[in-house]
């Protein structure tokens, strides 16, 4: 691995689902020669891309899990990571942003700027990630990159500037007019592999100086020298544009905009450039990490060699050797048989067999330095642990991850389906932070839980698959939670006398909502309950929290205010007041006007303007709010919120409406009050479950 981190980039790869990112990473592995036959995605070869190693994947032409690999461009060493663009998988997006200095954002020429370009782009300003965007598919009708340009200013803010200009678009489509050199290439040979320069076409000088002139208008703002040749009329040399550029990309205060397209082998190669000149390397991001031996306090990471190691894994995948751990270092250098330290649990490992990865192949490598990616085998941790020098006792921030919105029960079919199933479900939770699974005591149940249908899907599908675990799955079911509408007191008393020392102890206070999940306050003066009390007081409420009163949903946004209470000198103990604990807060909770609150879903439905009627109702069908619609040329969009329970088995239901035509994509927008009629609905199926039991 190269050591001079100035010719290192770590980027991803990420945008909407479709907007052929896997097509692009296997375009970018054929031109620096990591691959010798180009695959494409919905695999007419029977192969499937590359970077799609999952024979999920292939099937369904989607990227589940992000793939790692590297290549050489230029004398520089890039490590690549696509992720994928559903809005069910955001946690490995979240995952390579984490990890990444810079990204390419894909974006379709034709749809341009749609609902998870939107998500991945708040994840990358979460993550300060750098990106250059490349408006893909060019040669399809419809194809507008000024509009596309133009949506990433208004949609998302981003200061975007065009630094090339297509030759012809649609089927006319046959290279682009680079405006910082002002030239215009051409690609041809079977798999567009020679670069041919020309001069620009004489009908295309004019709009060409003319986007050269914006162009450097807007990047002179990150150059001083660049401004002053600009006021003192010189030359404005190639060096100095590309430099303004680079300053404003690392920043991220403007966002360059390529053009081209993927599956027609076209403009690749000049995208490969623009990672090499204008994306960062590691030694211009600052990483901070967490000093635990000294007040949480701030460290700022350096990308040198000889310092104590800090890595971060961030993905764990089973492989046929166990288990193996993507790492990214960031200060230091893990050599073969260096000992580390896990800062998350403390424990002491030797870091065994190091490896490079090329989507599912691997190559051995002796050591992974500062600001490079790597992955070892055989080390126990979770995703998102921190490994450190033994030296120091550091933690990297982890990363943001969501609750799930799902569940869906399981039964295996056999007893050999149960011991591969346990397996499955093992392992799946440790790569999959989304993914949750526990036993329901009452019904004997595994449940699963995820962050859409798709999600569920797919790892019950990787179940049969990979671990031959044939299961029946449930109907899915949404998770419910109860709340508190209003303030309520308690003052209950707990006493129970057998033979021998008995239980005593009374707690008095109110119950309130409150924006948290759950808050305890201590209000209790002059010892009228000892301290030594007081947390089992906590104890008691917090475990009333788990399952509601009223149906057995877990409860959420209560304040609980202790003001009050009694206590015998022998009678009274942990359990006793755990008990009066419990006590007081159901009193309180049946006073309190409790409710049902559902998880509401932000829906975003793409749709030809001929079915936007029929889309809109059916939103309103199902208890759906409509937030609003745009037209974009032929295609409308509509955004809506709509309750989770009523989105099951949508995306058929859309289909048979719009002749397969529309799509749509949901994501967790928050948890809303049920109304009335669904709330007695909800309490009648819970009380029939309850009489079969």
């Amino acid at each position: 691995m190269i050591r001079d981190l100035k010719r290192v980039r770590n980027i991803g790869i990420s945008a909407h689902i479709d907007s052929g990112k896997t097509t692009l990473t296997e375009r970018i592995l054929f031109y620096t020669a990591r691959i010798h036959k180009i695959n494409e995605v919905r695999g007419k070869d029977g192969v499937g891309a590359t970077m799609d190693s999952m024979e999920l994947e292939r099937e369904r032409g989607i990227t589940i899990a992000s793939a790692a690999t590297y290549c050489e461009w230029d004398k520089h060493n890039i490590n690549i990571i696509d992720t994928p663009g559903h809005v069910d998988f955001t946690v490995e997006v979240e995952r390579s942003l984490r990890v990444l200095d810079g990204v390419i954002l894909v974006l379709c020429s034709v749809s341009g700027v749609q609902s998870q370009s939107i998500t991945v782009d708040q994840q990358m300003k979460r993550y300060q990630v750098p990106c250059i965007a490349f408006v893909n598919k060019c040669d399809r009708s419809g194809a507008n990159p000024a509009k596309v340009s133009a949506q990433l200013r208004d949609k998302l803010g981003h200061n975007s500037v065009i630094m090339q200009l297509p030759i012809g678009l649609e089927d006319r489509h046959e290279g682009i007019i680079d405006l910082v050199t002002m030239k215009a290439l051409y690609f041809e040979g079977e798999n567009g592999e020679k670069v041919v320069v020309k001069d620009i076409p004489a009908s295309m000088m004019d709009e060409a100086k003319t986007a050269r002139e914006k162009m450097i208008d807007a990047v002179s703002l990150f150059s001083e020298a660049l401004t002053d040749a600009i006021l003192e009329e010189k030359e404005i040399t190639t060096d100095l544009v590309m430099e303004a550029v680079r300053t404003g990309t690392i920043s991220r205060q403007m966002t360059p905009v390529f053009l081209g397209s993927a599956y027609k082998n076209k403009a690749v190669q000049p995208l490969l450039d623009a990672v090499v000149n204008y994306l960062p390397s590691p030694l211009d991001i600052e990483n901070q990490a967490i000093d635990m031996d000294n007040n949480e306090e701030a460290v700022i990471l350096e990308s040198s060699f000889d310092k104590p190691t800090v890595a971060l894994a961030f993905k764990l995948e089973d492989g046929q050797y166990g288990q193996l751990t993507y790492i990214r270092v960031y200060q230091g250098c893990i050599n073969k048989g260096d000992a580390l330290v896990n800062s998350r649990d403390g424990r002491k490992f030797k870091a065994g067999r190091l490896i490079r990865m090329h989507s599912n192949q691997m190559e051995d490598v002796e050591a992974v330095p500062a600001g490079h990616i790597g992955a070892m085998f055989g080390i126990e941790c979770a995703s998102g642990d921190t490994f450190v020098s033994p030296q120091i006792n550091y933690t990297l921030l982890s990363m943001h991850i969501m609750e799930p919105v799902i569940s869906l029960s399981i039964v295996p079919k056999d007893n050999k389906a149960q011991i591969n199933m346990s397996k499955a479900l093992n392992r799946f939770t440790k790569e999959d932070p989304t993914f949750k699974t526990y036993v329901d005591h009452e019904t004997g149940d595994t449940i699963i839980q995820g962050m859409g249908e798709l999600h569920l899907e797919v790892y019950v599908e990787r179940m049969k698959r990979e671990y031959g675990a044939e299961v029946v799955t449930g109907q899915p079911r949404v998770a419910y939670r109860e709340t508190i509408t209003q303030k309520a007191l308690y003052n209950y008393t707990h006493k129970k006398q057998t033979g021998g020392a008995g239980q005593y102890g009374r707690v008095s206070g109110f119950i309130e909502p409150c924006d948290e999940d759950f808050l305890f306050v201590n209000k209790v003066t002059g010892g009228r309950i000892p301290t030594n009390y007081i947390p089992a007081c906590e104890h008691g409420f917090k475990g009333c929290m788990e399952k509601g009163p009223k149906l057995e949903f877990p409860v959420t946004g209560v304040k609980v205010t202790l003001e009050d209470g009694a206590y015998h000198a022998v009678d009274s103990s942990d359990m006793a007041f755990k008990a009066a604990a419990r006590g007081g807060f159901l009193e309180a909770y049946a006073k309190a006007k409790p409710v049902i609150k559902e998880p509401i879903m932000k829906v975003v439905i793409e749709t030809p303007n001929e079915f936007q009627g029929s889309c809109m109702g059916l939103i309103n069908q199902r208890r759906g709010i409509i937030q609003g619609s745009q037209e974009e040329g032929v295609m409308s969009v509509v955004e809506s919120q709509v309750p989770l329970s009523e989105m099951f088995g949508f995306s058929t239901i859309l289909r048979s409406a719009t002749q397969g035509k529309a799509q749509f994509t949901m994501e967790f927008s928050a948890y809303k009050q049920v109304p009335q009629s669904v709330a007695e609905e909800i309490v009648k199926k819970k009380l029939e479950e309850k009489s079969k039991k």
